[in-house]
């Protein structure tokens, strides 16, 4: 299966993960991210578990510890990333979130060059580039970016089409925090940038530390169980109420949602480990299927502006396909 196949899953996955994190959040709620941490650690460790005796490299305490300290930079910044992406759905629509997130992929495409010409591996990564390659990533690009502009303009003025009583201000989240509500997004962006681009590196086929892609899966789950399991340590000692992440609603909405996280995971590790430049803005482009997914189930409305970007990265991913296809009937 290829590269881009792979990634299509992912985004699909992903996309789906997005829409059931924004239902499982409760805007009144401060540790409601952090309630999605737990089961978003929950499943994650449960998969690690599961594929442990699996891993490549075996799975000793000393190899465990040794990979371990290889992925840190990876799944560190993985996972503060998603939990101030958690955070930031209190504040904002997911049609806002999303784009603006996940323009990490362009960035995170960039770094990856740059390191692959200075090591001196950059053919081995873009040798297989095509022109159509190039067209449907450049339009992938241009296109989440668009979206994210796009999304932050409409967000403002909305906000100041909104009444704006001292009360309602009081009453209204987006008046609370205003514009301070994009740092969730944009630090997102920022951590993301920093975890995908060093996936990118450590799983690259020709250029990386030598952790498969069952090892990356095992590592990114426990570090991500622990994580969970501090999370709901540090809810009980706030709250002095232990978190129930099995009542109905919270295994509905966050259970779910985790479970597409997971999914999402497993196909974008093979897909970064085939074609990391590549896979990488295109499996970012979930946030198209998010703003879908959001205008038919959360009834967020779309602008003319928003369709025009989801359509450019559509027509973006077609071209990958397309670029794809050939190469593989050569």
């Amino acid at each position: 299966m290829s590269w881009f196949i792979f990634a299509l899953i992912c985004l699909l996955g992903w996309g789906g993960a997005d829409l059931f994190y924004k239902k499982g959040t409760d805007p009144d709620d401060r540790y409601s991210h952090l309630k999605i941490a737990v089961w978003v650690g929950l499943v994650m460790g449960i998969v690690a578990l599961i594929l442990l005796p699996f891993s490549e490299t075996g799975f000793s305490v000393s190899s465990l510890l040794t990979n371990a300290l290889k992925y840190s930079p990876a799944s560190l910044a993985y996972i503060i990333s998603m939990v101030i992406g958690y955070a930031g759905l209190r504040y904002l629509e997911v049609s806002i979130v999303s784009p603006v997130q996940n323009a990490s992929g362009a960035f995170s495409m960039i770094a990856m060059m740059v390191f692959f010409a200075v090591t001196g591996t950059v053919n081995d990564d873009l040798g297989d580039f095509s022109v159509l390659n190039i067209v449907g990533t450049a339009i992938i690009v241009i296109g989440m970016i668009a979206l994210a502009v796009v999304e932050n303009k409409l967000a403002r003025k909305e906000a100041n089409e909104l009444a704006v009583t001292n009360e309602e201000k009081k009453k209204n989240r987006k008046y609370q925090f205003g514009a301070l509500a994009l740092l969730f997004p944009i630090l997102y962006c920022i951590f993301d940038t920093i975890g995908t681009a060093a996936d990118g590196i450590i799983l690259d086929e020709e250029a990386g530390l030598g952790l498969g892609e069952i090892d990356v899966l095992i590592l990114y789950g426990l570090t991500f169980l622990l994580a969970g399991i501090i999370s709901w340590i540090f809810m009980l000692i706030r709250t002095k109420k232990a978190y129930n992440p099995f009542a109905k609603k919270e295994i509905l909405n966050k259970g779910v949602a985790a479970c597409f996280e997971e999914f999402g995971q497993i196909f974008y590790v093979f897909a970064m480990a085939r074609n990391p430049v590549l896979a990488a803005p295109m499996v970012a482009s979930y946030c198209i299927v998010s703003v879908i997914l959001s205008r038919i189930f959360l009834k967020e409305k779309l602008k003319a502006s928003q369709y025009a970007c989801v359509v450019a990265v559509i027509v973006g991913i077609v071209i990958l396909g397309i670029a794809e296809g050939l190469g593989e009937a050569e």
